[in-house]
């Protein structure tokens, strides 16, 4: 990479590589290659480094490196316990807070997950999840829930990445996030909360029938 990046950037591109596994589970990161391919000192790489052990993401290990973080299931129990909690909240919120710009985003969201063959487009459809989960984030106009939930979103789709054998019908995405975006299109606070509560108990028991 030629052009120098920013701090704020590389963070960002490490973060996504770790999320959609291009950095896999137990993989060592390296202070000087990474430095090298961004074509940039040593220091913001040990910055970003410790922003990405902040998220959990890395461990650092003093004298070695860093090394991506494994998945951990006991945590991941965790996040959901908290996630099914605040992501039905955030779709309640969102029922009287959405625009109409951000209801065709959504909408745009839907038509494109109802074309993907889960065999080929799965991880496009867990990256078009996550931006269906933004929105709603977004639209329900509160900044606390949305910082909250964004951190834990990077842990739940890195786990939707890792999890992409167990997975052979798009019904999972298409069926319930379309019933998210028609009971906000019906205002209906209720069943908007309800759906996307069902649409992560769905996720999560898909994952104890293949893990345990």
């Amino acid at each position: 990479m030629s052009k120098k990046v920013g701090a704020e950037e590389i963070y960002e591109i490490l973060k996504r590589r770790i999320i959609e596994l291009e950095y896999e589970p137990g993989e060592v990161l390296n202070e000087v290659d990474v430095a090298e391919e961004f074509n940039i000192s040593r220091t913001p790489i040990r910055k970003v480094f410790h922003q990405l052990s902040n998220d959990k993401l890395l461990n650092i290990i003093p004298r070695f490196g860093a090394q991506v973080a494994p998945i951990d299931f006991m945590y991941m129990k965790s996040v959901f316990e908290v996630t099914r909690v605040l992501d039905p909240f955030a779709a309640r919120l969102a029922v009287d807070r959405i625009t109409d710009g951000q209801m065709d985003e959504l909408d745009a969201i839907i038509s494109r997950l109802q074309t993907y063959n889960i065999e080929v487009d799965y991880q496009k459809a867990i990256i078009d999840d996550q931006k269906f989960h933004d929105i709603i984030f977004i639209s329900s106009g509160n900044p606390c829930l949305q910082e909250i939930l964004l951190d834990l979103h990077n842990h739940t789709e890195r786990l939707w990445h890792y999890s992409q054998r167990y997975f052979d019908s798009m019904d999972l995405f298409t069926d319930s996030l379309g019933k998210v975006l028609e009971a906000i299109k019906q205002r209906d606070k209720d069943m908007a909360e309800k759906y996307a509560r069902e649409h992560i108990d769905a996720f999560v028991d898909k994952i104890k029938q293949e893990l345990l």
